[in-house]
């Protein structure tokens, strides 16, 4: 699982600066013209080229041993690349006509990449999957399912445990709405310690939306709703919080991100995605940790949603070949073994149910996969929402309508140009 996805509107700052650069500078999307013509299609065994960014050894080693079993089995060989920069690299291989047969696929990009012809739309021969429907959305654009999902990861509320007991807090306090989050953090405000802590991002305070029932853009992705009285509710109960003292943001309490001001002891709780299980293991060992689903909001649950999908390459002469590795990779059988080996919750409805099965800790984080809610995937809108991050880090003393206001404006010029 390549948890930069789920860190990446951070990164998207770097191009918000310049609107007026190429999203090709920014990695790998647009800038180039559609594909005139299908490319002549090899025959005979075909040699893949797999690009993919990686949480690690353990992620490269599965993909290399499921890639290296369909060779075996199909007289086909597949190369396992593991990218130093997944968005720079692929950007180079699109302008040189020369890019990955196979490769990952942010859900935020596939608008990017769809829009400037780089993509094999191939939706329609893996449809009969069983994907997560939260998870077709994600990666359906201009109307075709363009790419295989590859997994997700949703986020949760994480507890602290002891911190949570020593407040005299126990399951009964476990939040179920707004009100309950509140009194939660409250209790656990104490000296160093704040009840809720997350990064100031629209990647974690863009839940508190999804819950009033509101988003950046409509149903379709075909007009911005930035602004609505909805998403206005959803970031003035953080602001709330933010105000009572009982939410701060990671970099507040000397942290680069929720993962790290829980495992420090400064946040009671904090909201994050599946990933941070590895990093507490990692780098805090002693500290327990209990995971829920998030508090409704107005409107219900709401979460966010992260992932790649296996992306196939519009100028790949092995289209065929390729589709057939993704169908094995995406099995559920296998989506499995990856989950064991690395961590990663499978696309797959079966699979998602198996994994809170087998990983019943994490049962919160595969729940949100059924209402969790895929980043915006319309081409250009990278820096649209590193603008709307600029403005949320000011959100303790900016009024929530007029940074949502903003972020309207932002995202219908982008909209716009579509």
């Amino acid at each position: 699982m390549n948890t930069n996805r789920a860190r990446r509107s951070r990164a998207a700052v770097v191009c918000a600066a310049g609107v007026v650069l190429s999203l090709a500078a920014c990695g790998g999307g647009g800038g180039f013209e559609e594909e005139s013509a299908a490319p002549q299609q090899s025959t005979g065994p075909s040699k893949l080229q797999i690009l993919i960014g990686t949480s690690g050894d353990a992620e490269t080693a599965a993909v290399k041993a499921a890639a290296d079993g369909w060779s075996k089995k199909t007289g086909n060989t597949a190369e396992v690349v593991v990218a130093s920069d997944l968005n720079q690299q692929l950007g180079q291989g699109f302008a040189g006509g020369t890019p990955p047969d196979i490769f990952y696929a942010d859900a935020a990009r596939i608008g990017d990449f769809a829009k400037a012809g780089n993509l094999y739309a191939y939706g329609d021969q893996v449809q009969d999957a069983g994907f997560l429907d939260s998870l077709v959305k994600t990666y359906t654009y201009d109307g075709k399912l363009q790419c295989a999902p590859k997994d997700f990861s949703t986020l949760a509320l994480i507890i602290n445990t002891d911190l949570w007991t020593k407040a005299g807090l126990t399951d009964a306090d476990i939040p179920k709405d707004w009100a309950g989050l509140e009194a939660a953090a409250k209790k656990l405000t104490n000296g160093k310690v704040t009840g809720l802590v997350v990064s100031g991002e629209w990647a974690r305070l863009g839940a508190f939306m999804r819950q009033a029932g509101g988003w950046v853009v409509n149903e379709d992705g075909t007009e911005v709703t930035a602004d609505s009285p909805e998403n206005v509710a959803g970031l003035t109960q953080a602001k709330k919080m933010i105000a009572a003292g009982t939410l701060k943001y990671a970099k507040e309490v000397d942290s680069g991100w929720g993962g790290e001001a829980l495992g420090k002891g400064v946040a009671g709780m904090t909201i994050e995605g599946n990933w941070i299980r590895g990093a507490l293991t990692k780098d805090f060992p002693n500290i327990k940790a209990k995971v829920v689903e998030l508090p409704e909001g107005p409107a219900g649950k709401g979460t966010l949603l992260f992932s790649n999908c296996w992306g196939i390459a519009a100028k790949s002469k092995s289209q065929a070949a390729a589709v057939d590795l993704v169908k094995t990779l995406t099995a559920t059988t296998q989506q499995m073994e990856f989950a064991k080996a690395f961590g990663v919750m499978p696309s797959t409805k079966d699979g998602a149910q198996q994994y809170s099965q087998q990983f019943p800790d994490d049962a919160a984080f595969a729940a949100g996969g059924e209402y969790g809610q895929g980043p915006v995937n319309a081409p250009g809108f990278d820096p649209v929402m590193a603008a709307f991050n600029t403005d949320l880090e000011q959100l303790k003393s900016k009024e929530p309508k007029a940074i949502l206001e903003s972020l309207q404006k932002n995202g219908t010029a982008a909209l716009g140009g579509n």
